[in-house]
């Protein structure tokens, strides 16, 4: 292995997803000498894989219900099917466009970017393409990739990962999802937008089992209408091959057939094999361990993204690369509050949240120092044009701050920004209350709820 002592990089990052190319964008914003080290394609999972994909995958199914639909809104239109190809030729541009800019950026803050497949062999220097690249600091950013079960074989054809079906070539008459969380119903409410006939199989008791429980109940109740259908509280068991599909059997024997399988239960952390261990790096199940600056339990390394045990987020791997970056350049940093870190599920509807939720508000304080409303999007005007139900919930420690905003309905995505300022400046209702909201807006239900929750209820009752 060659090497090239004459370059010691300020800081080494390797993988160029959302964690690590944020750290190298600010890193170099804050005079730091960065190499970055991508095998792929800078941008990562978020990027090429997942978020950016996935949505515009919902957007085109938005449209088909749109079509479908119309008539309701006086506007005749004709709904005569799902050209794949030309999804697929939407959803690329997208990716492309969004991953020049990118490139652009890289090379605007003067990042050395160095394209091959990296390997960490000591605590300040990672191997890569035949060369040696010394850093006094390495950044860990290697992300995830989809996880299966053990005996359940994903092969890409009747078994499929969500990286498979971002690229299926076709629209499946049936699939079944394994998987209630946001990867599952993403897919499930893109594939129903599309005419497939879907069914979720989840081994929880709710969908998104991590959202408040009454957001988990408000999306079953969303999707039942829709006809997509569900199996919640049995776990899976085994899949094999029909003449014409797959069958899926759960642990109390009841089975399900479809065209296809989409195991979505999660993603697991990409570190096997490149170095981690040997450099006395901690580990747990395959995750980096760090404190709450990102810091490993080597002070020349650090880890940030889908490969530390944090929220699997694109906005979290963005943050945390910064914190690493600021705190590398001398500035002061402050720990990330991952409870203040808003959370969409971009179905139909969404499911939006910040903070926490009533259950865990209780643990935490005690069942009565909580008080929990519900706005319910029917007194909303704007959700009233939009043809769209659902709640806003808000969950409040007694006499004091809000600390849950729990939103479902379309487009709740969209005001999770005013939730997340909610939670994390500590607000009480009645300093929202006093904010004027604009009318007609889905945001002035924010507003709404605030008002009730601080004892003047405008458009809702008492």
């Amino acid at each position: 292995m060659a090497n090239d002592a004459s370059t010691v990089f300020d800081l080494v990052i390797l993988g160029g997803g959302s964690g690590g190319y944020a750290a190298a964008l600010r890193g170099a914003q804050l005079g730091l000498d960065v190499a970055l080290i991508e095998k792929g394609k800078v941008g990562g999972t978020c990027l090429h894989n997942g978020c950016i994909p996935t949505k515009a995958l919902l957007h085109a199914g938005e449209i088909a219900d749109q079509a479908r639909e119309s008539e309701q809104f006086g506007v005749k239109a004709t709904f005569e099917g799902i050209d794949i190809e030309a999804v697929h030729k939407y959803k690329d541009e997208v990716i492309s466009g969004l991953y020049k800019g990118l490139q652009g950026l890289i090379a605007s803050r003067k990042v050395t970017y160095i394209e091959g497949e990296g390997r960490l062999s000591s605590p300040t220097s990672v191997d890569v393409g035949g060369q040696r690249v010394q850093g006094r600091h390495v950044l860990l950013a290697t992300g995830s990739v989809p996880k299966s079960l053990p005996g359940l074989e994903i092969d890409g054809n009747r078994i499929i990962s969500s990286d498979h079906a971002l690229t299926l070539d076709r629209v499946p008459k049936s699939a079944i999802v394994l998987g209630g969380g946001v990867i599952g119903v993403e897919f499930a409410s893109a594939w129903k937008s599309f005419g497939t006939d879907v069914t979720i199989v989840e081994g929880l008791k709710h969908l998104v089992p991590v959202e408040d429980e009454n957001s988990s109940k408000l999306l079953e109740r969303a999707f039942r209408k829709r006809g997509i259908k569900f199996n919640l509280g049995t776990f899976f068991d085994k899949a094999e091959y029909t003449a014409d599909g797959v069958k899926v059997t759960l642990a109390d024997g009841k089975t399900f057939e479809a065209e296809l399988l989409l195991v979505a239960i999660g993603r697991g952390p990409v570190s096997a094999g490149l170095g981690y261990e040997e450099q006395g790096v901690a580990m747990d199940r395959g995750y980096v361990l760090v404190d709450e600056y990102m810091q490993t339990n080597v002070p020349t390394i650090s880890a940030v993204g889908d490969l530390v045990p944090t929220l699997q987020l694109a906005h979290v791997g963005f943050a945390e690369g910064m914190l690493v970056a600021e705190r590398l350049a001398g500035l002061k940093t402050v720990p990330i509050d991952y409870d203040g870190v808003p959370r969409v599920t971009y179905c139909h509807p969404e499911v939006a949240s910040v903070g926490i939720t009533e259950a865990k508000a209780k643990e935490l304080y005690g069942a009565d120092k909580v008080v929990a409303l519900k706005y319910n999007l029917a007194g909303n005007g704007k959700s009233k044009i939009l043809k769209t139900s659902g709640e806003i919930k808000l969950v409040q420690v007694k006499d004091g701050a809000v600390v849950g905003v729990h939103m479902v309905g379309d487009r709740m995505g969209e005001q999770v920004g005013e939730a997340q300022l909610v939670y994390n400046w500590e607000a009480l209702p009645a300093e929202v209350a006093q904010l004027v909201h604009a009318h007609p807006t889905q945001n002035e239900a924010l507003g709404e709820a605030h008002l009730a929750l601080a004892g003047k209820p405008l458009h809702s009752h008492d």
